[in-house]
């Protein structure tokens, strides 16, 4: 799973967008959004701290715990859902090979990132995250290798749908 740095792998035509990816990575994409869809319906303690990134608090002070506790109360839900939506639509359009429309585009993105916070947030990865600086050896080293994967494929999506 090489990048292909020389040509987008995100293309727009006359019927939408496509993605010039093998069914392998396809494949790769559609099982790591069944993973974040499990994920994001996981009552497991454990599981939380993953989600920190995708679900950030909006009041950061302590004073304002009561505030936060409130606020994830009443948007946490309609936040899933709309990320559910997202990956339900991605998944179906993944699997028909069919092109992507503009909503189901932006769905693609929102999905894609939601997968990189996930997995950035396992990977501890910061705005210095130097993915040619990971040896081989490293325990995690694939995982870094697939956000960086799924870095390029979010910015070439970005770059396709702003054209």
């Amino acid at each position: 799973m090489g990048l292909r740095r020389n040509r987008s792998v995100v293309g727009r035509t006359s019927k939408g967008y496509v993605l010039r990816l093998s069914r392998d990575e396809i494949d790769l994409i559609v099982r790591l959004l069944d993973e974040l869809r499990a994920l994001m319906l996981s009552d497991d303690p454990e599981t939380a701290p993953l989600m920190r990134r995708l679900f950030p608090p909006a009041y950061h002070l302590q004073d304002d715990a009561e505030a936060e506790a409130e606020y994830q109360r009443l948007m946490r839900e309609d936040l899933v859902a709309s990320h559910l939506e997202s990956i339900g639509r991605v998944e179906t359009a993944l699997n028909s090979g069919e092109p992507m429309n503009d909503s189901t585009v932006q769905g693609f993105m929102q999905a894609l990132n939601g997968v990189r916070l996930v997995l950035g947030t396992l990977l501890d990865v910061s705005e210095e995250h130097d993915l040619t600086s990971v040896r081989d050896d490293h325990p995690m080293a694939a995982e870094h290798h697939l956000y960086g994967f799924l870095s390029y494929l979010l910015e070439s999506t970005v770059l396709a749908v702003s054209r």
